[in-house]
C-alpha cells in the first residue's frame, strides 16, 4: 500500500501543526484520517467525533480528515465549526472512542493543524510520532466507514450554564478575538444573568481586530478600553480555539494564569482541603505558597496542556492551569482544558463573594516579575541551548529544578529557562521580592544564554 510521508516538522509535542500550502496540505489530512482511524480500529474502536476552527482553510482539511477516517471504517460525527473545548466535549458526551479538532489555535492565520484524543485521554508526544510511522508505511486498515452530522452547540453551552449557581449578575465585557468561541460565548451570555457587552464575537478566521492570544497583553488593549469605558467588573478574553483565557479585572488589570488559578484553587480548596493543585514550571512561587496556605498539594509540572492532563489523571487532581491560560477543572467537570467554562467559575466565585475581582488580585502577596520572554532559535537548536546551560550550572552551586528546563532558586528569588515545545522559541521567566533582585535575576540568564552563543539582548 503507497504510504505517506508528512513533513517532519509539523509532528509536534502536543498536536499537529504546519503552514498551509507549505508545510501542511490536504493529503495531509486524509493521511492523519487514515493513521488515526487505524489506531482506532486496532483498539476495537469506532466511532470518532471531529470539529474544527474558523480558520479559511478549516472546512477543506476537516473533510479530508474525514474521508481518511471513513476509509478506514470509521462512524465519524461531524460536530461542525466551533471551539476546542466543544470537541473534547462532543467525544465525552458522545462516549467517542475517538475525537479529532482541526485548529490552528492562536497562531497565525495561514497555519492550521489538528488536536486529538484517544479513549478519553490526550493523544501526544510519542502516539503522534507513531502515527507519521504508520502513514510512512501505508500500514491502515481499510473501511466503508459513514459521517453524519451532528448538532452538540446548544448541549455543550446548557453544560457550561450549569456552574454559574449565583443569584446576581455582574457586568463582564467578553472579546472572542473573531476565533472559534464566538459563537459559544454569544449563546452562554444570553444564559447568564448580568450585562454583557461582547467583543468580535463574529468568527472569522482572518483575526481582522487582534490576534487572538490572550497572553500578549496588545491584544487585550481593546478589552481593556472596553471595561473602562462600560465601568465593568471585569473583562474576559479567549485564545483562537477557545481553550486559553484571558482576563483583565475592574481597574483593566491583566490577570495571569497564576494569579487566576490562586484565586480558583482558594474556592475549590474551601471545599476540598487537601486536593493536588497542578501548575507548570512557569508559575509564580507565590501561587505555589498560597495552594500549601490553603490547604493544598501544590505539584509543580512541565508546561504543556497535554502534559498537565495526563498529570491530572494520574494525581486525580481537581484542578490545573499554565500561565498561558490554560485552565483544567475535574471538579464538576471533564478535566479539560476549557476557557469558556474557567469564565463561567470565575464569574461564579465573583458574583458570590464580597470582593470584587481586583481586590481580590490585590489581597495576593505582591512580587516583581517578567511575563513570558521569548527569544526566537533554529527549531533545531533549542534543545541544545538548554543541555549547555544545563552544563554551565552544573560547574555552579545553584540550586536548579529541573522538571522542564531549568528553574534557578536564589535569595534574589528564581529564573526559568525552557524551550518551547510548540515554537522556535526559548521562554525566560524570572521573579523576585525587590526590582534590584529582579535586574539581577534577568542579568543572570541573560549572561547564561550569552556564554552559549544566543545572542539574547538584555530584557
Amino acid at each position: 500500500m503507497t504510504g505517506h510521508k508528512f513533513s517532519p516538522q509539523i509532528l509536534r509535542e502536543y498536536d499537529i501543526r504546519g503552514t498551509v500550502g507549505d508545510t501542511l496540505f490536504p493529503a495531509d489530512a486524509y493521511a492523519l484520517g487514515r493513521s488515526f482511524g487505524t489506531t482506532v480500529a486496532r483498539r476495537d474502536g469506532r466511532l470518532v467525533c471531529v470539529g474544527f476552527d474558523g480558520r479559511v482553510s478549516s472546512p477543506a482539511l476537516a473533510e479530508k480528515l474525514i474521508e481518511g477516517l471513513c476509509d478506514s471504517g470509521m462512524q465519524v460525527l461531524r460536530i461542525g465549526l466551533g471551539p476546542t473545548p466543544s470537541l473534547y466535549f462532543a467525544t465525552k458526551a458522545m462516549h467517542a472512542d475517538g475525537g479529532i479538532m482541526v485548529t490552528g489555535s492562536h497562531n497565525p492565520p495561514n497555519h492550521n493543524g489538528f488536536k486529538m484524543m484517544l479513549g478519553g485521554a490526550s493523544f501526544w508526544g510519542g502516539d503522534i510520532q507513531k502515527l507519521g510511522l504508520l502513514a510512512a508505511a501505508g500500514d491502515w486498515v481499510d473501511g466503508a466507514g459513514t459521517a453524519s452530522d451532528i448538532a452538540l452547540m446548544a448541549a455543550y453551552v446548557s453544560r457550561l450554564r450549569i456552574d454559574y449557581t449565583a443569584t446576581r449578575g455582574l457586568k463582564v465585557a467578553w472579546d472572542a478575538g473573531n476565533g472559534s468561541a464566538g459563537e459559544a460565548m454569544v449563546a452562554l451570555t444570553r444564559q447568564l444573568p448580568g450585562t454583557h457587552v461582547l467583543l468580535n464575537a463574529e468568527i472569522d478566521g482572518t483575526f481582522p481586530s487582534h490576534h487572538p492570544d490572550p497572553t500578549v497583553p496588545e491584544n487585550l488593549r481593546q478589552l481593556q478600553d472596553a471595561v473602562a469605558r462600560e465601568s465593568c467588573d471585569l473583562g474576559i478574553a479567549f485564545d483562537g480555539d477557545g481553550d486559553r483565557i484571558g482576563v483583565v479585572d475592574g481597574k483593566g488589570r491583566i490577570l495571569w494564569g497564576d494569579q487566576l488559578l490562586s484565586i480558583y484553587a482558594r474556592d475549590l480548596l474551601a471545599r476540598r482541603p487537601g486536593s493536588s493543585v497542578i501548575a507548570d514550571v512557569k508559575a509564580s512561587q507565590v501561587l505555589f505558597d498560597e495552594i500549601k496556605r490553603y490547604g493544598g498539594n501544590p505539584v509543580m509540572a512541565a508546561t504543556g496542556h497535554s502534559i498537565i492532563k495526563t498529570k491530572m489523571a494520574a494525581l486525580s487532581a481537581p484542578l490545573a492551569g499554565e500561565m498561558s491560560g490554560h485552565i483544567f477543572f475535574a471538579d464538576r467537570y471533564y478535566g479539560f482544558d476549557d476557557a469558556l467554562y474557567a469564565a463561567v467559575r470565575l464569574l461564579d466565585i465573583v458574583a458570590h463573594g464580597n470582593r470584587s475581582l481586583a481586590e481580590m488580585r490585590d489581597a495576593l502577596p505582591q512580587v516583581v516579575n517578567t511575563p513570558e520572554i521569548r527569544f526566537d532559535i533554529a527549531e533545531d537548536r533549542k534543545f541544545g541551548v538548554i543541555d549547555a546551560v544545563k552544563a554551565r550550572l552544573a560547574e555552579t552551586s545553584a540550586r536548579v529544578d529541573y522538571t522542564d528546563g531549568v528553574r534557578v532558586l536564589n535569595e534574589d528569588g528564581w529564573w526559568l529557562l525552557r524551550a518551547s515545545n510548540t515554537q522556535a522559541v526559548l521562554v525566560v521567566r524570572c521573579e523576585s521580592a525587590t526590582d534590584a533582585g529582579l535586574a539581577r535575576l534577568k542579568g543572570t540568564a541573560v549572561d547564561h544564554l550569552r556564554g552559549c552563543g544566543v545572542d539574547a539582548p538584555a530584557f
